[in-house]
């Protein structure tokens, strides 16, 4: 056999690359602000606003507002102290262009300029500066206004003295306008996301006042709580029947940090603990939850054995203290350690003592000083603890006595030979006309089918126990295999995809919200290591001659119609079962030709808000919702 020989690049000094400056960031633009979607287009607006909240968290900033312009440039002013302008003591430039231009420069590292922030890296403003078209710098200090203009992170002039500022003029200006050939999908700037962050900041920093002016809409929006956090947890229940008007609050100043939590019970199921360090959303948690936690249900479970509500040695789990629960749990600290450049856990271990001890000393006084409300909530805990232990009795039928054993699976599931959860993936399908193509057409070999009969449980509005009397729950758990609540284990998760597969109709969209709603109360976990999919079935198929074409978007459709011409003949397909097995596999399952939508929980605010207005029991909120977006309605069928 001839062989041909190939030559090996040379691997020496030559070969290694040092990026310069901003050069890195340019490079690699994911590992600054984690991509170059809108989410990271987006992020690029958190780190300036974050940069102003942090002279608002040190004292020295009361407004920020914010500008999105008609080119897809962004503008931040703040009335803060304003950068530093004078010469820094190592380059020979002035401080400004320092912050600018250089990673991990700023004044969050030695303890003098901030007590607190957010931005604890310093590279928020120089990652922006790097990632813009252009960028320009504009600062108020001493009577005097200073600009600097920039280039994808490049100065073009030196800082420059251009004229003096109004008087008592103070701040900083900052407008950039993101580079396309990075952010290649667009400017695409989300008002209401961004307005939803904002709410957020205003609620954590009291007495900040925080404006979003959108001028391609001409809209405005300004945000100010005066109570604080309180506010927040108003502002979440406010479509819940509360169990009481005041909420807790409390705030203290301990040696760990600044404490600060607001709670206030209602007549739900489920619990809505959002957890901030330095305004910033610890999605995952981290110490200040555990020592919130730990607090709350050494609190309730001390006060109800004093006052008789407990026997002998009853007691209630923190499941029970917490269902029905909205809280918000801030805490500032000097030196947060979070894990990760996503800020998503904080990992302080002093603070969870702190936590915990300001909880247990001002919740005890609480319930102490208001009887009517502790008897109320205890109540809530003991319901809740009954029907945990009917939930536990329920949660039994459903448990797999063999591991993987398929003999103890459920008889609906038509499972895959593979048994690597890695490579196995489930679909979850509406109807058993759906089921039976999905079943025929499907590759056996790593993928499982699960037909599911009419609409689950509405888990909004239901318990654990109930729930787990439903059928189709309960098939639905067995097969997944990590159980639920106490005993939720996601690493028994028998498939890592799970593709929930309806029908694109009105009852398709329903069952499909039925169940992201369940995953997002009882199966969280499983979305935030992103293992659930919504499949995209198409919507029409076009054929003209032997032309044919599967279309999914109506956009789509009017192209291929333009292409094909008249005669093109147009079949709507509103139902999974219509299609034979061979085109639910080309379309909709063929791991080459298919597309799947991730789920993914951005804002846990933002979703608990969504999923209690559309889902709950409050009526007024979801009509106000549907009359607001009912033209926004494509597809609709009658």
């Amino acid at each position: 056999m001839a062989t041909t020989a190939t030559k090996t690049p040379k691997y020496d000094a030559s070969s290694i690359q040092i990026l310069e400056g901003l050069e890195a960031v340019r490079k690699r633009p994911g590992m600054y602000i984690g991509s170059t979607d809108q989410r990271g287009l987006h992020h690029l607006v958190r780190e300036i606003v974050d940069n102003s909240v942090d002279e608002a968290l040190a004292g020295y900033c009361d407004k920020i507002v914010v500008t999105l312009h008609v080119d897809g440039s962004v503008t931040v002013v703040d009335n803060g102290r304003g950068i530093p302008v004078d010469k820094h003591s190592k380059g020979n430039k002035s401080a400004l262009e320092v912050i600018m231009t250089v990673l991990h420069a700023g004044g969050k590292f030695g303890g003098g300029g901030y007590k607190v922030s957010g931005g604890l890296h310093g590279v928020g403003a120089s990652v922006v500066n790097a990632l813009s078209e252009w960028c320009r710098v504009e600062v108020r200090r001493d009577g005097k206004t200073y600009r600097q203009i920039y280039e994808r992170g490049v100065p073009l002039s030196k800082v420059e003295m251009i004229g003096p500022s109004e008087p008592g003029a103070h701040g900083t200006t900052t407008t950039f306008l993101a580079d396309t050939t990075i952010f290649t999908a667009g400017l695409d700037y989300n008002y209401e996301g961004l307005a939803g962050w904002f709410r957020e900041i205003a609620y954590l920093t009291r007495g900040l006042k925080l404006t979003l002016v959108d001028e391609r809409t001409d809209r405005e929006t300004s945000f100010y709580f005066e109570g604080g956090i309180v506010s927040f947890v108003r502002h979440l229940n406010r479509n819940r029947t509360v169990l009481h008007d005041k909420p807790f609050y409390a705030q203290k100043e301990t040696s760990a940090g600044m404490v600060e939590v607001a709670l206030q019970y209602n007549d739900s199921y489920g619990e809505s603990t959002h957890t901030f360090a330095n305004n910033i959303n610890t999605a995952d948690g981290g110490t200040h939850l555990s020592g919130f936690k730990s607090a709350l249900t050494r609190t309730i479970n001390d006060y109800a054995k004093r006052n008789g509500f407990l026997k002998g040695d009853e007691s209630l789990s923190g499941d029970d203290v917490r269902e029905g629960l909205t809280a918000i749990v801030s805490v500032k600290l000097q030196d947060p350690q979070f894990e990760g450049q996503t800020k998503g856990k904080l990992g302080n271990a002093e603070i969870a003592g702190a936590v915990q001890s300001v909880v247990n000393e001002a919740l005890g006084a609480f319930l102490e000083e208001n009887p009517q409300i502790a008897r109320r909530v205890i109540e809530k805990c003991l319901t809740a603890s009954r029907a945990r232990e009917a939930a536990r009795k329920a949660r039994e039928l459903v448990q797999r006595k063999g591991g993987l054993d398929s003999f103890s699976l459920p008889g609906k599931l038509a499972d895959c030979s593979e048994r690597d959860p890695e490579n196995a993936e489930l679909y979850i399908v509406e109807g058993d006309s759906a089921g039976g193509s999905a079943k025929q057409g499907r590759d056996r070999r790593f993928q499982a089918i699960l037909p599911l009969r009419g609409k689950i449980l509405n888990v909004e509005k239901a318990r654990l126990d109930k729930i787990l009397q439903n059928n189709e729950i309960r098939t639905m758990i067995t097969a997944l295999g990590t159980s639920v609540g106490e005993q939720f284990d996601a690493s028994k998760l028998r498939y890592h995809r799970i593709i929930i597969m309806t029908d694109a109709d009105v009852d398709g969209s329903h069952i499909r919200t039925l169940l992201l709603t369940f995953f997002y109360r009882h199966l969280e976990q499983l979305i935030h290591d992103g293992r659930l999919y919504i499949a995209q079935p198409p919507l029409y198929r076009i054929k003209s001659g032997k032309q044919e074409a599967w279309v999914y978007t109506e956009a789509e459709r009017e192209q291929r119609m333009s292409e094909f011409g008249e005669k093109a003949e147009v079949q709507r397909y509103k139902g999974l079962g219509e299609m034979n097995p061979d085109q639910l596999w080309e379309t909709t399952m063929d791991p080459a030709q298919r597309t799947l939508v991730k789920v993914t929980v951005d804002d846990a605010v933002a979703a608990d808000e969504t999923f209690d207005m559309l889902m709950g029991s409050a009526v007024p909120p979801r009509k106000k919702f549907i009359q607001t977006h009912a033209r926004e309605v494509v597809n609709l069928d009658v």
